[in-house]
């Protein structure tokens, strides 16, 4: 069935009154709170239409976790003291499939943040078109900073609890912030060990025990596919424009790699301390510096600045005051308020496309959608990872290897499948609400499986 986008769709009271439930069940957790109030309100009118959906309470029992782990993660750091983390796993949906999602280790992470991910998540993995369920995890581990031996040890803590929760046809845990290649064998490593199987149960693994090509470089591209469709429905392409990227991390060294190939011209860069501006723009052998930096020397980005001349820094800063005709926040969440988006929107940027979860304020999405420029949504603009992941179960359930070139090409026709899901949602008159097409096409895909199911 069809559902027509409507213009400024008011709050309802039944998005209302679900959303003071949500927060009395769960106080504190902001992050989660914001995600649902967005997927409630673009939702709630498809919802109201259909009796169905109210009678199974639909809306409900998606904003409440099927199941949370939360565990101790006790480990010893190199000088011989006993350290203590808090361990997550959020398994959020298994509607339309297995729980599929990454594991963020990082200072902020707690379960409001998994929570939102893991909501996120489940729209998200359901507009990549492939069975998929949603979940999300992670701990409050800081692996910045700390030896190889150190974040060894503490992966194989952390999967001695979380291995007896997941598998290959269970949930399939990835990477994210935090987590990279060196974490994955880790904590592979140790499940193999304690489960004595050697299986798909983790995706973004190394080429050499089952990963896939493309994988590393999936999200960044995903996210400027979709700008690319995005600006196609207005004629435009990236040849000859100026893009700003946050981060410097695995999403925007990709999201910039695919930006030079298709003609754009990258000029920032960013980390938590501050933004990069190379008014020269970032070429394929200063990215390659830029990954040498972030990935092997794990160095900070305002090294860039100090080794390419006519390059400024900006501690401290966000790059959304740098003039440009494209942005990727690709950082992490809640990083573009709303004096960044009205700053990129007067300064003439036409197209947001997220490749980092929700890093945009509801205050910011709301200056992209009354200025009428092309917003990609992270659940959609950044599904290219998840999808990506998907493939690599496939390869690894039929002991089998894509081509690169095979997996870039699935992973281009996934963007634009979800792309013409959030038109064909989204559209109302000349103009398309991404947020709400992207919101509805993942709901009423799981809702309808959910119904199918029973009161599960």
């Amino acid at each position: 069935m069809m559902y027509e986008a409507t213009e400024g769709v008011e709050t309802s009271s039944a998005a209302n009154s679900l959303m003071e439930t949500i927060v009395a069940k769960s106080p504190g957790e902001l992050e989660f709170h914001q995600a649902a109030r967005e997927v409630l309100d673009s939702v709630m009118p498809v919802v109201e239409s259909e009796k169905r959906y109210q009678n199974a309470k639909i809306l409900e029992r998606l904003v409440e976790p099927e199941r949370v782990l939360m565990f101790r993660v006790s480990w010893v750091d190199d000088l011989g003291e006993v350290q203590i983390n808090r361990g997550f796993r959020v398994e959020m949906n298994s509607a339309i499939g297995p729980y599929k999602g990454g594991l963020r280790f990082h200072p902020t992470v707690n379960l409001g943040v998994l929570k939102f991910l893991a909501l996120e998540q489940v729209l998200k993995n359901a507009l990549t078109t492939l069975p998929l369920g949603g979940g999300k995890g992670g701990s409050d581990f800081d692996p910045k900073g700390k030896t190889d031996l150190e974040v060894m040890r503490f992966c194989q803590s952390f999967m001695s609890e979380l291995f007896r929760h997941i598998g290959p046809d269970t949930d399939i845990p990835a990477g994210d912030i935090g987590v990279g290649g060196r974490e994955i064998g880790y904590l592979f490593g140790q499940y193999k060990k304690l489960a004595n199987r050697f299986c798909g149960v983790l995706t973004g693994k190394g080429l050499t025990y089952g990963g896939s090509l493309i994988r590393s470089e999936a999200t960044g591209y995903g996210s400027v596919y979709f700008a690319e469709d995005m600006l196609a429905t207005r004629n435009e392409t990236f040849e000859g424009k100026v893009a700003v990227v946050s981060g410097s991390g695995n999403v925007a060294q990709y999201t910039t790699e695919k930006l030079l190939q298709l003609g754009a011209k990258v000029v920032t860069l960013s980390d938590s301390a501050g933004t990069i501006f190379d008014k020269n723009g970032i070429d394929e052998e200063k990215l390659a510096w830029v990954m040498g930096l972030k990935n092997v020397r794990r160095g900070r980005i305002r090294e860039y600045a100090e080794h390419f001349e006519g390059t400024e820094y900006f501690p401290d800063q966000k790059p959304w005051s740098v003039k440009c005709d494209l942005a990727f926040p690709s950082a992490t969440q809640n990083e573009l308020d709303e004096d960044g988006a009205k700053t990129l929107v007067k300064n003439g940027c036409f197209c947001v496309s997220e490749g980092a979860n929700m890093p945009s304020t509801p205050e910011a999405v709301e200056v992209f959608l009354n200025a009428q420029i092309l917003y990609g949504p992270g659940k959609a603009a950044n599904a290219g990872g998840v999808a990506v992941s998907g493939l690599e179960m496939t390869q690894n359930s039929g002991c089998m290897r894509r081509s690169r070139d095979d997996v870039d090409q699935q992973l281009r026709r996934i963007m634009g499948s979800i792309h013409e899901n959030c038109v064909r949602y989204g559209k109302n008159g000349g103009v398309t609400n991404y947020v709400q097409g992207a919101n509805i096409a993942g709901f009423v895909k799981v809702a309808d499986a959910m119904l199918q199911q029973g009161v599960v």
